[in-house]
């Protein structure tokens, strides 16, 4: 299994249920590598979509404590053992695992790669991706040039648990 985020230099990723900034290098990254397959989130990533919907030329499963929830074109879990057990139905190969913060923590375990594009600078945030560099089982394998967004410098990593 795969996670997919972007991070800042002190591994947030949010802010008030927003993203800390777009860099449109690192959205098209992200539709390219999660597009035709599986996106896992929890309900507030998918509420803070345009229009709250679900995301296009995927498979979306969301979720969420609410049994009430319902969204089209989503699959809704509710435990994280309805997920795992719905994971199954798909290549673990084809499943990214996208937010927010709790959804990140119970799944990690989970996964073998993260593609992290890591931004350097600090913002105002309230929630926050689990420091793989401070984790022993995970490991930097890959690393980009760095890249530039107006004056924001960021890189793609892929991480990989070993």
């Amino acid at each position: 299994m795969n996670v997919i985020a972007a991070v800042d230099s002190n591994w947030a990723i949010g802010n008030k249920n927003r993203l800390l900034t777009s860099i449109p290098a690192d959205m098209k990254f992200f539709r390219e590598k999660t597009s035709g397959h599986v996106v896992v989130m929890g309900r507030k990533t998918l509420e803070s979509f345009p229009n709250g919907l679900p995301l296009k030329n995927r498979t979306n499963i969301v979720l969420t404590g609410n049994r009430d929830y319902k969204v089209k074109d989503a699959v809704i879990v509710h435990t994280k053992d309805e997920l795992l057990e719905e994971l199954k139905k798909y290549d673990s190969e084809e499943i990214y695992i996208i937010g927010g913060e709790s959804v990140y923590r119970m799944m990690l375990p989970y996964c073998d790669t993260a593609y992290i594009t890591k931004i350097d600078h600090a913002y105002e945030a309230d929630t926050h991706f689990p420091n793989l560099d401070e984790l022993e089982d995970w490991k930097m394998t890959q690393v980009s040039d760095e890249q530039t967004c107006f004056d924001l410098e960021y890189v793609f990593s892929v991480y990989r648990r070993g």
